[in-house]
């Protein structure tokens, strides 16, 4: 990642490739996201990433914000992923703009947080937020790629 702090040099030797949870939200926090274009072009994307090393895990598309797992080298510029992302995610999306809130989250995954639980937190999300009764049931959600981390 360009211009990172080298305290991640040493984060990036217990995981090769590193781990990011990545979070977004739309404008406003509008409800844009859940939706089956959305989620189709959100596929595409993340399998076509596969063939640049940028590997994405689990994710959960809410209404108005999305998470994600996703593993590239230590090279891997997340915050230009991220961009391009949205706007391939933007062609999908039948509102006005602007789409998208300014930034996101990022949490690089250290070796002793577990990708399952923080996952199982994630899954819940349509659950809390009323939108399902089970996590199951919500169908903006999936996996990519398994990721080889416990």
């Amino acid at each position: 990642m360009v211009n990172r702090p080298p305290r991640l040099d040493r984060v990036f030797q217990e995981y090769d490739p590193p781990l990011w949870f990545v979070t977004f939200n739309t404008h406003n926090r509008t409800p844009l996201l859940a939706t089956p274009a959305v989620h189709a072009r959100f596929r595409k994307f993340a399998n076509k990433a596969a063939a640049r090393q940028i590997i994405v895990g689990r994710y959960v598309l809410m209404p108005d914000h999305a998470h994600l797992f996703v593993a590239g080298s230590r090279e891997f510029d997340l915050p230009a992923w991220v961009r391009i992302l949205r706007l391939s995610l933007s062609s999908a999306v039948t509102a006005g703009r602007p789409h998208w809130q300014e930034g996101f989250f990022d949490h690089l995954l250290r070796h002793d947080e577990s990708y399952g639980e923080k996952w199982e937190y994630v899954r819940q999300n349509p659950v809390r937020a009323g939108l399902v009764v089970e996590a199951d049931a919500w169908p903006y959600q999936g996996e990519i790629a398994a990721l080889p981390y416990p």
